[in-house]
C-alpha cells in the first residue's frame, strides 16, 4: 500500500513500538496512584477515504495494549485511528477504550529533519466529542483530552491527559512512556 498512498505526517508511526518506561497517573478515592507499565503499539497501514466526494482522509490504524509491572496484567486495550486530511493539513484522532468512552480529537502537527510533532486534544466543543457509557458519566466522566506524541527516527514519546470528573473531584489522569520501534 505504501507505494501509492502519501501517509503525510502519520508515515513515521507506522510500525510496531514496545516500552517499558510508562507512568500512569491515576485517580484514587483518596488521592492518586502511580503505576509503572509497559506496552505495545502497533500502527498499520490502511487506505484513503473519501467523505460526501469532497473531503479526503488518508489514515492509519493502531492498538495499544498496556500491562502494570507490578502484576503482567493488562489495565490498558485501545484502538482506533490517526486520519490526516490533505487538503486541511490536519489530523485527527478517534480511538475507543472497553470502558465505554469513545474519542474523537482535532490537532496539528509539525515535522523537520529530526522529529515529527502531533498533538490532539478533544471536549472543549460540540465538533470533537467525547462519547460515553451512563456509567461512565455519572461515576468517571470523561471532560477534556489531550495527546501529544513526538517522533524521532526510532523513538516515539508520548504524553496524554484525560480530564477527568471522579471522586467528587476534578482529576487529571496522566500517562506517558516512551517506546522504541522494533519493526
Amino acid at each position: 500500500m505504501s507505494e501509492t498512498i502519501n501517509y503525510g505526517p502519520l508515515h513515521n508511526l507506522i510500525g510496531t513500538w514496545t516500552g517499558d518506561k510508562g507512568l500512569d497517573i491515576a485517580p484514587e478515592p483518596e488521592g492518586e496512584e502511580r503505576n509503572p507499565y509497559y506496552e505495545t503499539i502497533t500502527f498499520s497501514e490502511c487506505n484513503d477515504v473519501t467523505n460526501a466526494e469532497e473531503q479526503k482522509l488518508i489514515f492509519i490504524q493502531y492498538r495499544q495494549v498496556v500491562r502494570r509491572k507490578s502484576t503482567d496484567k493488562v489495565f490498558h486495550d485501545e484502538s482506533g485511528y490517526w486520519m490526516w486530511e490533505p487538503d486541511s493539513d490536519k489530523i485527527s484522532h478517534s480511538f475507543s477504550i472497553p470502558r465505554g468512552i469513545c474519542v474523537l480529537a482535532e490537532g496539528s502537527y509539525k515535522t523537520d529533519s529530526n522529529e515529527s510533532v502531533l498533538f490532539v486534544e478533544s471536549g472543549h466543543n460540540d465538533q470533537w466529542p467525547i462519547t460515553q457509557s451512563p456509567f461512565m458519566i455519572n461515576k468517571a466522566k470523561t471532560t477534556g483530552f489531550q495527546r501529544k506524541f513526538v517522533v524521532d527516527k526510532n523513538k516515539l514519546k508520548y504524553t496524554q491527559i484525560m480530564n477527568l470528573e471522579i471522586y467528587g473531584r476534578e482529576f487529571e489522569h496522566k500517562d506517558q512512556n516512551e517506546l522504541t520501534l522494533i519493526k
